[in-house]
């Protein structure tokens, strides 16, 4: 076996166990907490003969770990169960679809946006090492990444919703009878929030990436050896210097799977974090569950992705994995 598949396979399996952990403790969690599916289903008026009748269908009665070993097992088969929020009695799958779905497209024209203008800030200010624009823009990422996203939001609503600016709604509100990509528009602010909450890291991480390649001896030597700058840029400095914004970048819209919790409460857009926030609020304890799982499956996910493509860029790691 090629120690690139190799590796591959061990970052899965690390990726399984921590997903079988995760399951552990959002189980536990979960059920600690105190609520009664049973009786939010039927409400207060609930007779006791009828909550013990709704605890024996859900197997409420049943002890921890085979309500566990049934919960996981159903995930693997599909089956999230069913919601005992205020859509009670519904799959949870037909309720946290379109939420991920909705935050799914957040976060891609995020990321779409965020990527390139973080990178290119970073190699700019790189390049202009303690200059002006490197000076202003050290400035304006300190400044973003001490600020929370609610804080974010709330300004970007004030300046661009609000008062003679009204370029973009206040409040993202998703007609569900109107296709989603007609409404694109009800999303530029939340967007822009999240652009302005990951472009400060990734941005201040490839400066110092491409600082540090740039005072290497290597680049060094392309110098002496008569290389074009542009030369240089392109086929030694970037390279070398966006391997370690990689595992930022991961980490990063990894966090935008937690951070749309406040960002999509603060403009009401229905997405995960809305759902999850929801969720909390009705001690909804199978969409909790559903929605902390894909979270979870998030992390690893782009975890593996970063650590494929930080061998891909990389020439010494992509030679190193062919031998």
């Amino acid at each position: 076996m090629r120690p690139f598949v190799k590796l591959i396979a061990a970052r899965l399996a690390a990726g399984v166990m921590v997903l079988f952990c995760v399951s552990i403790l959002v189980f536990v969690a979960t059920q600690a907490l105190p609520s009664d599916p049973a009786m939010a289903i039927l409400g207060r008026s609930a007779t006791p003969e009828g909550l013990a009748t709704l605890r024996q269908q859900l197997h409420l009665n049943d002890p921890a770990w085979l309500q566990y070993l049934k919960w996981i097992t159903g995930i693997f088969h599909g089956d999230l169960g069913l919601s005992v929020g205020e859509q009670a009695r519904r799959p949870v799958t037909e309720i946290i679809g379109p939420q991920i779905l909705n935050s799914a497209l957040l976060m891609l024209i995020a990321s779409v946006v965020a990527i390139p203008l973080a990178i290119l800030i970073g190699v700019v200010s790189g390049l202009k090492r303690d200059r002006a624009f490197d000076n202003v823009t050290s400035l304006v990422s300190l400044i973003l990444a001490a600020m929370p996203e609610f804080v974010i939001g709330v300004g970007l609503i004030f300046v661009l919703a609000t008062g003679r600016l009204k370029l973009f709604p206040a409040v993202s509100f998703i007609d569900p009878d109107v296709p989603l990509l007609q409404q694109l528009f009800k999303l530029v602010l939340p967007a822009m929030v999240l652009v302005l909450a990951v472009t400060p890291y990734v941005a201040r991480m490839m400066r110092a990436s491409v600082i540090e390649v740039l005072e290497s001896d290597y680049i060094e030597m392309a110098r002496l050896k008569g290389l074009s700058p542009r030369y240089i840029l392109s086929r030694h400095v970037l390279p070398n210097a966006i391997v370690p914004t990689i595992s930022v970048l991961a980490l990063q819209f990894a966090y935008l799977a937690g951070s749309v919790v406040v960002v999509e409460s603060v403009f009401s857009y229905p997405g995960i974090g809305s759902g999850l926030a929801e969720a909390v609020a009705n001690r909804d304890l199978p969409t909790i569950q559903a929605l902390t799982m894909f979270i979870g499956c998030l992390y690893v996910i782009l975890n593996l992705v970063a650590d494929i493509l930080t061998i891909i860029v990389s020439p010494r790691l992509r030679v190193g994995y062919r031998e």
